[in-house]
C-alpha cells in the first residue's frame, strides 16, 4: 500500500483552469514515480478557498484518510487578497496544523509560505502605508508558524513564477502549466528530504 500525501490548499494547489495532471501535486507524483518511492499524492485544492474555509473543510477531508503520512498545507493567498486580518489567518492555519497532529500524530506536516505581492487586489487602495505593514505581517506569519510548530517549511511557493508573464495565465495571478512545474520544484526541494530515505 502506498503512503498518503495530502495536498490541502486553494487554486494554486488545485491548478486553476488547468487539467488535474498539470497541477503541482500531479507533477510531484511524477517525481515520486520516477524515483520509485511508495507515495500517493492526493490533491484537495479548492479554488477560492480561504483559511477559514479550509478550517471548516479539513475535518471531512481528514476523515477520508485512516492513514496519512504527509500533510502539505497551502492556504492564505485568498485571505491576503481580501485583506483578512493576519491574526485570523494565523489562527486558522494553526487550527489546521493542530487538527492534523491530533488525527495523525505521526504525519509529517509541511507548511507552504506565500509572500506579497502576488496580486494587490483591494489592498492596493489602502492608504497611509497600511498595505506595506499588512504585507510585512502577512509575509512573516508563515515562517513564524512553521518555527512555532516545528514543521517542514516551503519558504515561497511562487518563487520564480510570480511576475513572469510566460509562466502565468492571462490573469497574471495563477500559474500556467509551465508555472505549475516550478511550483512542484519549489515544494519538492522540501518534500524530497522527507520522502527519500537517507543513503
Amino acid at each position: 500500500m502506498p503512503q498518503n500525501i495530502l495536498f490541502f490548499g486553494d487554486s494554486l494547489t488545485a491548478g486553476y483552469q488547468l487539467p488535474a495532471s498539470a497541477a503541482f501535486p500531479s507533477r510531484i507524483q511524477e517525481k515520486i514515480d520516477a524515483r520509485h518511492l511508495p507515495y500517493k499524492a492526493h490533491n484537495y485544492g479548492v479554488s477560492g478557498e480561504t483559511s477559514a474555509g479550509g478550517r471548516q473543510r479539513l475535518p471531512t477531508v481528514l476523515s477520508r484518510f485512516p492513514e496519512l503520512d504527509v500533510f502539505v498545507l497551502e492556504l492564505g493567498a485568498n485571505d491576503g487578497l481580501r485583506g483578512i486580518p493576519v491574526r485570523e489567518t494565523t489562527q486558522n492555519l494553526q487550527s489546521m496544523l493542530d487538527a492534523v497532529q491530533h488525527a495523525h500524530p505521526q504525519a509529517r506536516r509541511v507548511l507552504v509560505g506565500l509572500e506579497f505581492p502576488f496580486d494587490l487586489g483591494p489592498l492596493a487602495t489602502l492608504a497611509g502605508g497600511r498595505f506595506g505593514h499588512y504585507a510585512q505581517e502577512f509575509n512573516a506569519l508563515f515562517r513564524q508558524l512553521a518555527d512555532k510548530n516545528e514543521v517542514d517549511f516551503v519558504p515561497f511557493l511562487l518563487h520564480g513564477v510570480i511576475g513572469q508573464r510566460h509562466l502565468n495565465l492571462p490573469d497574471g495571478v495563477h500559474p500556467n502549466a509551465e508555472g505549475q512545474k516550478l511550483l512542484a520544484d519549489n515544494v519538492w526541494q522540501v518534500l524530497q528530504g522527507i520522502l527519500e530515505p537517507p543513503q
